[in-house]
C-alpha cells in the first residue's frame, strides 16, 4: 500500500520549508521529500536573510505565522536595518546569517513539527488522475525507486533543482546547485504534463579562505548596536556581532575580465537562459557598464566555525585560471586561495501565468508551485510563495476558502498578483518601487496586516495571538492619548520626535509604557504610533488609492469567460487575455499590452453579463 499524506511538499529549499511548516501547523498530515535532508534550508547563494525589500518580505511571512524569521533571529551574526535615511516605508532589515547553524536549526524545528515527516527521496513524476469531466488532479508523487506517495495535494517547490546545467566557463554538467544532482526526471514530467516551461539563469561568486586575506585592506562594515528583528516575537537580538568588509574592483579586475569576455558562456551563446537583471555577474557590470571603473564588492562570513568567505558582487561564470586572475587583482586579495570557484547555473521554470492566485496551476488542480520553479530569485521571494502555496493547498484539503492576499496589504500580494498578470521573462526580484502604497506596507505594521489573517486559518498559535492583542492595545492606548491632546500637532513638525514624548507618556499612561518597554524595548511600537501621525495625510490619501483599486479588484471574471466573443477587441488582446486568464478587472489592468479601451470593453460586457444572470429570463 502507497504512503499516504495530505500533503506533499516536494523540494527542501526555503520555499519548501515554510510550505511544509504551513500546511503541518493547521493540521495536516504532511510529508517533505528531498534530496538530501541534511541541506534542508541550504543557504545556496548570500549567507544572508533580507535586504532592501526583501526584509519587507521575511517580515510579512513571520507576520502570517511563518518560521524564517524566528530562524534567522537565532543564528544570525550581523544585523542591520537599511535605507534609514530615508522614510520608514522603505526601512528593511538584513542579516548575515551563519549559513550552517541557519540550515541545522531549521531542521531541528522541523523535525520537531507534529503533522510533519521529512522524507529523503528523488522524485521522478507526478501522480494525476483524469476526472470524467476531462480535468487532470494530482493525486501524489512517484519516486525514482517506483514506489508512490499519495496526497491530496502536491506543492513542487524544486529550486534550481529542475534540468540544472552548472556553467564555469568552457566547462558545464548537470547539477541542481554545487555538488548535487539535478531533478531531471521531474522536469522532464511536468513538460510532458503540458505547461508552458522556460529556462532562467542565474549566478554564485567564488568562496575564499579567509585565513589568505589580508582584511587589513578593507573597509569594515559593523553591524547595529541596536538590532532589528525579523520576528515579531523576538523582543531583543543581544549577542556580539561580526564584521562585514567593502572594497572596490578597479581596472586590473576590468581588464582581466575584457582579455577572456569570449571564454565567458554568458557571452559565447553557451548559457541560453535568462540572468537576473538586478543581480548581474561581474562580467555583465563590466561589459554593460564600461565608463564605471570600478564596482563595490563585500566579503562576508559564512558562519562562526569556518573561514569560508562569500564575495558578494563577484557572482561569475568565467573560466577558473580567469576567477582566480579577478580575485588576485583585488587589493588584499592577492594571495587569497579560493575554497571553490562561481558559477552559473541554468534551469527550468514553469511560466507564472499558468498559475492562480492561490498558486495552485490551471492545468492540474491539487498542484501548487512555489518559489524559482515559478520565475523568481531570493530566498525571501521563495519563502513567501512556499507560505502561500503551502497554507492554500492546507485550505484547499480542509474545504475551506482560499486566502489571497491583495497588493493593498502585502509585498506578498504584490509578488504573486505580478507573477500571475505579467508572466516572468527574467528572475523576478522584489523592490519597493513595485508596491503602489509602500508607505501602507512597512516592516513595523507587517503584523497589524497579517497576523489577524494568521490566526484565522490556523496557523497563528494561541501565545503568540495573546501578544499581537497587547500590542495592538498598547498603541490604540498611546495613540488615543496623543490624538486627544495638541500632542499629536507637534508630532507632525519635522523636527519633532517620539522620544520627546516618553517621560509625559510615562506619566499619563506609567503602566502601559512600562509594558511597552518591557515587550518592545527597542520601540517599534512607538515607531509605529509616529508614523500614523506624521504621514497621517499621506496615508488616508493612499487609502482612499486603496479602495478604488480594491473595487477593480471586486470585479471578478469568471474562468470561463470567452474573451473571443467581444466585438471590438482586437485579435491579440482576446489571445493575451485568454492565454493569462485574469480573475479580476483590476488584474487584467495589469498584464502588459492591455489598453484601457480593452478595459473598457471587457467593464461592459461584464456587467452586461451580470444583467443577464440576474434578469428572470436566465432563469
Amino acid at each position: 500500500m502507497a504512503e499516504r499524506y495530505d500533503i506533499v511538499v516536494v523540494g527542501g529549499g526555503h520555499a519548501g520549508c515554510e510550505a511544509a511548516w504551513a500546511a503541518a501547523r493547521m493540521g495536516l498530515q504532511t510529508a517533505l521529500c528531498t534530496l538530501k535532508i541534511p541541506l534542508i534550508a541550504q543557504m545556496s547563494c548570500n549567507p544572508a536573510i533580507g535586504g532592501i525589500a526583501k526584509g519587507h518580505l521575511a517580515r510579512e511571512v513571520d507576520a502570517l505565522g511563518g518560521i524564517m524569521g524566528e530562524i534567522i533571529d537565532a543564528v544570525g551574526i550581523q544585523f542591520r536595518l537599511l535605507n534609514t535615511s530615508r522614510g520608514p516605508a522603505v526601512w528593511s532589515p538584513r542579516a548575515q546569517a551563519d549559513k550552517k547553524r541557519y540550515r541545522e536549526k531549521m531542521q531541528e524545528v522541523l523535525a520537531a513539527t507534529p503533522n510533519l515527516t521529512l522524507r529523503e527521496a528523488e522524485v521522478a513524476s507526478l501522480d494525476v488522475e483524469t476526472l470524467p469531466d476531462g480535468t487532470r488532479r494530482a493525486r501524489g508523487i512517484k519516486l525514482r525507486d517506483g514506489s508512490v506517495i499519495a496526497a491530496e495535494a502536491v506543492v513542487i517547490t524544486t529550486g534550481t533543482f529542475l534540468n540544472g546545467l552548472i556553467h564555469v566557463g568552457e566547462t558545464t554538467y548537470p547539477a541542481g546547485r554545487g555538488g548535487e544532482p539535478a531533478a531531471q526526471l521531474l522536469g522532464e514530467s511536468l513538460k510532458l504534463l503540458g505547461f508552458n516551461c522556460g529556462r532562467l539563469k542565474t549566478g554564485t561568486p567564488p568562496r575564499l579562505d579567509g585565513r589568505t586575506i589580508d582584511w587589513t585592506k578593507f573597509e569594515p562594515q559593523p553591524g547595529d548596536a541596536e538590532p532589528t528583528p525579523f520576528s515579531f516575537k523576538t523582543r531583543r537580538i543581544e549577542r556580539e556581532q561580526v564584521l562585514c568588509y567593502s572594497t572596490f574592483t578597479n581596472e586590473q579586475t576590468h581588464a582581466a575580465i575584457r582579455a577572456n569576455i569570449h571564454r565567458s558562456p554568458l557571452y559565447s551563446g553557451q548559457i541560453a537562459g535568462v540572468g537576473p537583471r538586478y543581480c548581474p555577474s561581474i562580467e555583465d557590470k563590466v561589459v554593460k557598464f564600461p565608463h564605471k571603473d570600478r564596482h563595490q564588492i563585500f566579503l562576508e562570513p559564512e558562519g562562526l566555525d569556518t573561514d569560508e568567505t562569500y564575495v558578494n558582487g563577484l557572482s561569475t561564470s568565467m573560466p577558473v585560471d580567469v576567477q582566480a586572475a579577478v580575485v588576485a587583482s583585488i587589493p588584499g586579495l592577492e594571495h587569497a586561495t579560493m575554497i571553490r570557484p562561481g558559477y552559473a547555473i541554468e534551469y527550468d521554470f514553469v511560466q507564472p501565468t499558468e498559475l492562480r492566485p492561490t498558486l495552485e496551476t490551471k492545468k492540474i488542480a491539487g498542484l501548487f508551485l512555489g518559489g524559482q520553479i515559478n520565475g523568481t530569485s531570493g530566498y525571501e521571494e521563495a519563502a513567501c510563495q512556499g507560505q502561500v502555496a503551502g497554507i492554500n493547498a492546507a485550505l484547499q484539503v480542509k474545504g475551506e476558502a482560499p486566502l489571497v492576499l491583495s497588493r493593498t496589504e502585502a509585498y506578498t500580494g504584490i509578488l504573486v498578483d505580478d507573477l500571475i498578470a505579467r508572466g516572468a521573462d527574467e528572475p523576478y526580484r522584489m523592490f519597493t518601487s513595485r508596491a503602489e502604497f509602500r508607505l501602507h506596507l512597512r516592516i513595523d505594521n507587517a503584523d497589524a496586516r497579517l497576523t489577524p489573517h494568521g490566526r484565522r486559518i490556523g496557523l497563528v498559535d494561541e501565545d503568540r495571538w495573546r501578544l499581537f492583542e497587547a500590542k495592538q492595545r498598547r498603541i490604540a492606548a498611546i495613540s488615543a492619548l496623543l490624538n486627544a491632546t495638541p500632542a499629536a500637532q507637534k508630532l507632525k513638525q519635522p523636527e519633532i520626535k517620539m522620544k520627546d514624548f516618553e517621560p509625559w507618556l510615562r506619566e499619563r499612561l506609567p503602566e502601559v509604557m512600562q509594558e511597552q518597554i518591557r515587550e518592545d524595548p527597542a520601540g517599534w511600537e512607538l515607531k509605529t504610533i509616529e508614523t500614523g501621525i506624521k504621514f497621517e495625510g499621506y496615508l488616508a490619501q493612499q487609502k482612499r488609492h486603496m479602495v478604488q483599486l480594491r473595487e477593480a479588484e471586486g470585479k471578478p471574471i469568471p474562468d470561463s469567460f470567452d474573451y473571443h466573443g467581444i466585438a471590438g477587441l482586437s485579435r491579440e488582446m482576446q489571445e493575451k487575455l485568454t492565454r493569462v486568464r485574469p480573475v479580476t478587472l483590476g488584474q487584467a489592468s495589469r498584464i502588459p499590452g492591455v489598453t484601457p479601451a480593452a478595459l473598457s470593453l471587457l467593464l461592459v460586457h461584464l456587467e452586461l453579463r451580470k444583467r443577464q444572470a440576474a434578469s428572470p429570463a436566465s432563469i
